[in-house]
């Protein structure tokens, strides 16, 4: 079977064969309900329990802050909605470059009487300082940014903005899917800056989907989005899906154990692909901002992204377009329009985004082919022109 290689890890990463291993016995004779009192469900609530403890301890939290969700979008809907039902409405506050999951459901607390404001960013995708100031001085109730994108890779410093929406009394929520297993992540040092709320999921760190995470500081009161049974604390009703919180709780610990050593070649590779797009011609987005050792976000001007993306992935690489999937949705990525990327060059965006699978030679390989392929679509662009 044809198997492109795979360089789309922002994406989903494949399920580390560790996590594998430990999630079967809770695919087959483990397969009692954590809530049931006999011996199969102490062995369940004893998985979940340990896989909470494993969770915190990859980000420097309290197991007792660890609310287990079916994934990022649900977690970070719990924060916003949950908090938000228990908040008289105000102004909500997210960054403009923050994933739908954070996007949309702060766009529907707007019909419930709450005011959005979508904090700016500068041409490489940092949050601007002097925006974000202004608007704490209106007293946003909740805030939301994102510690890494998932497009452009850019990092935010969460902590100077952290003090800021503090002396603002707003609760503060970072969704740091895409780095965790990436950089440290450290939730009790971002916690007293100010930040109450992170989200993290299996699926990102080569662990399965189906299984994230809110980790949540105590004093934030949240309506869940679930009621019923009254698991995770009443706060996310449901049988819990064992098998996967515990595949989660394995791909925490291997992500932290690895991730310095991951670092450096990643960026190693990360630089290499620069350097050769940049030899062909390409505009490298959020270049100037501290990224993620993994990620490359880039265009090629007179080239179509959903194009180039089909035409690599015939070819053997799988990559991705920031443009919309949808063809009903033509628009370009809203991280770049919020970045004041031009909508032509933004049409073309390819996200690469490196993984432990991943080799120099697969980048050498990929360039190669990018090459050849960016040749070809530009000499059937002139012939149509």
């Amino acid at each position: 079977m044809f198997a492109p290689v795979y360089l789309d890890h922002n994406a989903s990463t494949p399920p580390d064969p560790e996590v594998l291993e430990a999630m079967l016995p809770y695919l087959s004779g483990q397969f009692g309900n954590a809530s049931s009192r006999h011996e199969y469900g102490r062995a369940a609530r004893w998985a979940i329990d340990e896989a909470r403890s494993q969770v915190a301890a990859a980000v420097g939290a309290h197991a007792s802050e660890v609310v287990f969700a079916s994934g990022g979008s649900e977690a970070n809907n719990l924060l916003i909605k949950g908090a938000a039902a228990c908040l008289k409405p105000g102004l909500l506050a997210v960054s403009a470059i923050e994933h739908p999951c954070v996007i949309k459901p702060a766009e529907q607390l707007c019909k419930r009487g709450w005011t959005l404001e979508k904090l700016a960013v500068d041409a490489n995708g940092r949050v601007d300082i002097n925006n974000f100031a202004m608007i704490m001085t209106r007293k946003p109730k909740i805030v939301s940014v994102m510690l890494a994108n998932n497009e452009t890779g850019v990092l935010q410093d969460l902590e100077p903005l952290a003090e800021h929406a503090r002396m603002a009394g707003a609760w503060f929520h970072t969704d740091a899917v895409q780095a965790v297993g990436k950089l440290a992540v450290d939730f009790r040092r971002l916690n007293a800056a100010g930040v109450h709320a992170l989200t993290l999921s299996a699926h990102k760190i080569g662990g399965p989907k189906g299984a994230a995470a809110l980790v949540l500081d105590k004093r934030v009161e949240l309506e869940p989005l679930i009621a019923g049974g009254g698991q995770e604390r009443g706060l996310r009703s449901g049988t819990e899906n064992v098998a996967a919180i515990v595949g989660f709780g394995v791909a925490c610990t291997l992500a932290a154990e690895r991730q310095a050593k991951l670092a450096k070649p990643l960026l190693e590779m990360r630089r290499r692909l620069e350097a050769g797009l940049i030899a062909l011609g390409a505009t490298l987005f959020g270049q100037a901002a501290e990224r993620l050792p993994n990620t490359v976000y880039f265009s090629f001007p007179e080239l179509d992204g959903e194009t180039l993306v089909g035409h690599l992935d015939r070819a053997g690489y799988a990559v991705a377009s920031g443009a919309a999937c949808s063809s009903a949705n033509p628009e370009p990525s809203h991280v770049l329009r919020a970045m004041g990327v031009d909508p032509e060059l933004a049409r073309g965006a390819v996200r690469i985004s490196l993984g432990a699978g991943n080799r120099k030679e697969h980048v050498a390989g990929f360039l190669e082919t990018l090459r050849a392929t960016v040749a070809g679509l530009r000499r059937l662009t002139a012939m149509t022109a």
